[in-house]
């Protein structure tokens, strides 16, 4: 078992194609895994749950439910009452699962089937569905699934949790709601994004002995961003370092009546490590601006000044953030068109992505952040079709805009047209507003330090939610987007969770 989860993701099929093909190169029968995997999850039974006494094992047909007869053996053999529930016709079990039953048969196990078996358990495993699964559950299987959630007892989920799609984290109308999933050989990319977050509980691994040799000749499909690669991101300074050398960054939004948006995207700006920040808003906005943060700078256009005082405002800046508290007002939009008519580095949130879908740009050199309803309207599309594929959605944004791409929400991902991943940090508490002003500020303070476009997606979007995670340690609820500023400018290994 690892004591911490590889950085490395994988679609279904590379895990299935890659396991049998490792297994073959290494001597290793196929059987001989689904007994490694039946073993790894017993053994995570007995650390977590050692007081469990009753077990119901829930097993499909295919060699997921074949693992759950392994695991049903052994705890037999440990003197545990077992009630293995088979979801499917028992006589379909075929190749190694069918080894597995009968091998679970031969000590004396029973197979039940039909009604649900009603009764009190100290804990469930579903081994219900593997990979494979591509469409809604219906009839049995969605009553199966529906019942197992219905049980108030942990529940362990072997590979993935039934009713989700191992690429995608699509939920295929029900699926189990485990507390623990422990995934195998390679690890699935859709149990780290969207709505399979509610569904995995704590996520472990075990490479069932072929996992290094997986990793070394499998290439991963998209990669896992923790906190130790990271920290190789963040920006470095010299001794000698200067203001002048941590960029200029104009954070542009704040119509009339939106001032807060702009200035938290700007504070976070600051407290990222740009060198200098202004912020060009409504000048309604000015008084609170300066109370609130002294360090700023602050302009304000009016619609009847010329495009070439607006011109001059952008010029100073080497990077612009924008879209925080815009609007779409027609001093939103002169902003905004003045903004992209600039060769800068930019970050686009918010009203700017709105405007943008209006108008689609293709730009190399911007960092685009939209939350699925934003990244709905710029592909023409639905919220639910974007939760559907996250990853298909993120690569159609880089298709259609450029530049690096920051798909908001629970396992956030961040494309550049080559490196895909999934940040490794986030919690519920960040579903407040003001968090992704927050986020704005962060990847532009970032992008103002460092020369790599990618590179300050990636790090500004893992210190924002690694900042979350710290700051909301103790309380989730009630989280509030200033919360993070003060742990933005600290070494991201010295702070604490």
């Amino acid at each position: 078992m690892s004591a911490s989860l590889p950085h490395s993701l994988y679609r279904s099929d590379q895990v299935r194609d890659g396991e049998h093909k490792i297994a073959a190169d290494l001597g290793v029968e196929m059987y001989s895994l689904m007994e490694r995997a039946g073993l790894a999850v017993f053994e995570v039974v007995k650390d977590r749950w050692p007081d469990a006494e009753s077990i119901l094992v829930c097993c499909g047909n295919g060699n997921n439910g074949g693992d759950g007869y392994v695991i049903a053996r052994l705890a037999l053999e440990a003197n545990m009452s077992v009630t293995l529930w088979s979801v499917a016709d028992p006589s379909s079990v075929s190749g190694d699962a069918l080894k597995a039953q009968q091998k679970f048969v031969a000590v004396g196990g029973l197979i039940v089937q039909g009604t649900f078996p009603d009764g009190k358990y100290d804990l469930v495993v579903d081994a219900v569905f593997g990979t494979g699964l591509s469409r809604d559950l219906s009839g049995f299987y969605l009553s199966a699934v529906q019942a197992i959630n219905s049980l108030d007892c942990p529940k362990i989920a072997v590979d993935l949790p039934s009713g989700l799609d191992a690429d995608t984290g699509h939920v295929w109308g029900e699926a189990v709601i485990a507390d623990c999933t422990l995934s195998f050989v390679g690890l699935k990319q859709g149990l780290f994004t969207g709505k399979a977050r509610d569904y995995c509980g704590d996520l472990l691994y075990d490479g069932l002995g072929i996992g290094e040799e997986f990793a070394a000749n499998v290439p991963a499909s998209s990669t896992l961003l923790m906190l130790s690669e990271a920290a190789e991101l963040e920006p470095k300074r010299k001794s000698s370092t200067h203001k002048g050398h941590t960029g200029r960054v104009m954070c542009v939004g704040g119509q009339k009546g939106m001032g807060g948006a702009i200035i938290l995207s700007a504070q976070a700006t600051l407290r990222s490590g740009a060198g200098l920040v202004a912020v060009l808003t409504d000048e309604s906005h000015v008084p609170a601006l300066l109370a609130r943060q002294p360090e700023l700078m602050v302009r304000w256009w009016h619609e009847n000044e010329s495009n070439e005082v607006l011109n001059n405002i952008f010029a100073w800046a080497n990077v612009i953030a924008i879209g925080p508290g815009l609007g779409k007002s027609m001093w939103a939009r002169k902003l905004f068109e003045a903004a992209v008519a600039c060769e800068c580095p930019m970050v686009v949130d918010a009203d700017a992505l709105n405007l943008l879908a209006e108008s689609p740009i293709y730009r190399d050199n911007w960092i685009l952040t939209p939350h699925p309803g934003e990244a709905a309207n710029l592909l023409r599309t639905s919220t639910i079709e974007i939760e559907r594929d996250r990853f298909s959605a993120v690569k159609e944004l880089h298709k259609r805009y450029g530049g690096a791409v920051v798909l908001k929400g629970a396992g956030t991902i961040v494309y550049d047209g080559s490196t895909l991943s999934i940040i490794d940090a986030g919690n519920p508490g960040m579903a407040s507003g003001g968090m992704g002003d927050v986020l704005t500020g962060v990847i532009a303070g970032c992008l103002a330090q460092m020369p790599l476009l990618s590179a300050s997606a990636h790090f500004g979007a893992y210190l924002h939610s690694y900042s979350a995670d710290v700051a909301g340690q103790d309380r989730e609820r009630g989280l509030i987007a200033s919360d993070l500023l003060p742990l933005l400018g600290k070494n991201i290994k010295q702070i604490q969770r």
